[in-house]
């Protein structure tokens, strides 16, 4: 009986350090993901920009159709 509380115990805290070695890895992913989202955020707002932008330079060339 002893035997088998030991191997528990060994197997608990195999346990134990797998889910730590998870729960790093997945902070970060977590991280990675929001720098991701991030950057899209920035990479989004400069192609808006850039269509005010053309739309500017599109008036002063009277291009635009009224």
């Amino acid at each position: 009986m002893l035997e088998h509380l030991r191997a528990i115990r060994t197997d608990l805290g195999e346990v134990k350090t797998d889910l730590r070695e998870v729960k790093t890895k997945l902070g970060l992913l977590e991280s990675q993901v929001a720098s991701f989202f991030g950057q899209y955020a920035v990479l989004s707002n400069r192609i808006y920009r850039q269509g005010d932008d053309i739309e500017q330079i599109r008036k002063r060339l009277n291009l635009v159709e009224a």
